[in-house]
């Protein structure tokens, strides 16, 4: 009978799917590695130095990922106002440890331009707290997750979502600080930490707004193949090598 060449590939089938699933897990992508880095609203206010208001991005992906036709959709901390009410769509592509900036409403004051936007929006922010949400659609909300709460479809197209100050609405277990007109929202580590828990991923410092030409902040590589994945293979292996040896010596 024909046993040790089916064992064989048998112990080569049991690598090869290893390496297969070691691979997936690797390549996983989630979307929401798109993340709103930086928030202010203080722009032209008293005390200000920038012109204008600004919302930031920031990816923490390994793959480069198109947000055409995507949106950034604002609602006041506590009011009536719907998302849909202050919508700035965006466009390009972003590759990974990229910044980009969406440049919103100018005040009176301020002496000094944004750099270059890679959007434009007329939103006036609140210099203190409120909601922006990262929507994967340039269709409005018509909803601000407080006095007009968001339905499950509503919620499913929020890529990213930021309250702070007073703001109802939040991602976790309470809203970021509150900033002022000299201060901006700054997620920790450049944008990289993403807990999902607005009260602790963010700081409040010196507003630092960036582009899509500012330089890269790359996230640390994390594409390896998960524990189980490693024990199958590294079985796999060792048993291959076994029968190897063994079938030689007869």
């Amino acid at each position: 009978m024909e046993t040790r060449p089916i064992l064989l590939r048998s112990i080569l089938i049991f690598v090869l799917a290893g390496l297969l699933i070691g691979l997936q897990a690797g390549s996983a992508q989630a979307i929401s590695d798109i993340v709103i880095s930086q928030i202010y609203g203080g722009g032209g206010n008293s005390g200000a130095t920038y012109k204008n208001d600004f919302i930031e991005l920031f990816y923490r992906g390994t793959t480069s990922i198109s947000i055409t036709g995507w949106s950034v959709q604002y609602a006041s901390a506590t009011g009536t106002g719907l998302f849909s009410n202050a919508m700035t769509p965006l466009s390009g592509t972003l590759v990974p440890g990229q910044y980009y900036l969406i440049q919103e409403a100018a005040g009176s004051g301020g002496t000094v331009s944004l750099p270059t936007p890679d959007a434009t929006g007329t939103i006036a922010m609140s210099a203190t707290g409120a909601k922006v949400a990262l929507v994967d659609t340039t269709t409005g909300l018509a909803c601000n997750g407080g006095s007009t709460p968001c339905s499950p479809a509503q919620l499913a197209e929020i890529m990213d979502l930021v309250g702070w100050g007073d703001a109802n609405f939040f991602e976790g277990s309470g809203p970021g600080p509150t900033t002022s007109n000299t201060t901006s929202l700054l997620r920790i580590n450049g944008g990289l930490q993403d807990t999902d828990n607005n009260s602790i991923d963010f700081g409040v410092g010196v507003p630092t707004p960036r582009n899509t030409a500012s330089p890269l902040n790359p996230p640390i590589p994390t594409a390896v193949p998960e524990p189980m994945t490693m024990l199958l293979l590294g079985s796999g292996l060792l048993g291959l090598v076994g029968y190897g040896r063994k079938f030689l010596k007869k």
